[in-house]
């Protein structure tokens, strides 16, 4: 697949630039293309240095060719069980994503701790706002106090220090942006527009990766592969070429649930039909709320 997001690093070489900071830019700048994983992990060792935060680099539309089509990977209730093992899918993929945190989950236990670490320090990885309580999984309660949800969602922006202010509702698909407006259950709109008029740009997704009664991914990577192919065929995202996809750290905890993830991964990259990209590059995003 061709390399969006290698072309302007790869034509500059800084001299004095320390190796850290190269490889972490490679990494960056190559999250859509294929990754011998051998030197990928050479890069990426076990003691998980502190890299510098790359900066954000404006793709658009144009630059994508238009037989190809843009996902979004987005991970929520990180860190979590799981996280680990998606990482370990993404570094081995060299794919982007998105993780949508929980501010309570990162002071659960040490081991959050270390993961949210993990998270922080990927430069595979975007960090978004998933509220701090998750509404204490009371979500009908939650979003009946507009001020609180806010509030909620503030705690967890000073706490995990997420200030691009990209949030998702917890238990709810809601969008917010300056060109579109989406509410699944109508009794939670006022909190909805209480946290966009607060200045927080709320995506939602447009496919989801379900999980079984065991927690675990259900069906098949094909079956998921087959909804992707059906959503774009019909034009049923949100956005013309671009899908949100969604799943959770916790379906990631046993072996066939990571085989399924890493394979429909795979098999998109080997389609030569998509392009990878953090949240922050979706269309219109950045755009000062009105």
């Amino acid at each position: 697949m061709k390399n969006l997001f290698g072309e302007k690093s790869q034509k500059k070489a800084f001299l004095g630039m320390t190796a850290l900071v190269s490889a972490a830019s490679i990494i960056f700048n190559s999250c859509n293309s294929k990754t011998d994983v051998k030197e990928f992990e050479k890069i990426t060792s076990h003691e998980h240095p502190t890299v510098e935060t790359v900066p954000k680099i404006k793709i658009d539309d144009e630059s994508v060719e238009t037989d190809k089509r843009i996902i979004y990977l987005t991970f929520d209730d990180g860190p979590n069980q799981g996280t680990e093992n998606l990482l370990k899918i993404l570094n081995k993929r060299n794919v982007c994503a998105t993780a949508f945190l929980v501010g309570k989950h990162a002071y659960g236990s040490k081991r959050q701790k270390d993961d949210l670490d993990l998270l922080r320090n990927n430069p595979l990885i975007e960090l978004a706002n998933h509220s701090f309580t998750h509404a204490h999984n009371k979500y009908t309660d939650f979003y009946k106090n507009a001020d609180a949800v806010v509030h909620d969602f503030d705690i967890a922006k000073d706490s995990l220090k997420l200030y691009d202010k990209i949030a998702r509702t917890p238990g709810r698909n809601i969008w917010r942006l300056n060109n579109i407006d989406v509410t699944d259950i109508k009794s939670s709109a006022e909190a909805a527009n209480g946290l966009k008029k607060a200045g927080y740009k709320v995506i939602g997704w447009d496919l989801e990766w379900r999980p079984s009664q065991k927690m675990t991914l259900k069906g098949s990577h094909e079956a998921m592969i087959k909804k992707v192919d059906s959503i774009f065929l019909n034009d049923l995202e949100k956005t013309s070429r671009h899908l949100v996809f969604l799943t959770h750290d916790q379906y990631l905890r046993d072996a066939d649930s990571i085989n399924e993830l890493d394979m429909f991964i795979e098999k998109l990259q080997k389609s030569n039909k998509f392009v990878f990209r953090k949240i922050s590059q979706y269309p219109k995003i950045n755009e000062i709320l009105n």
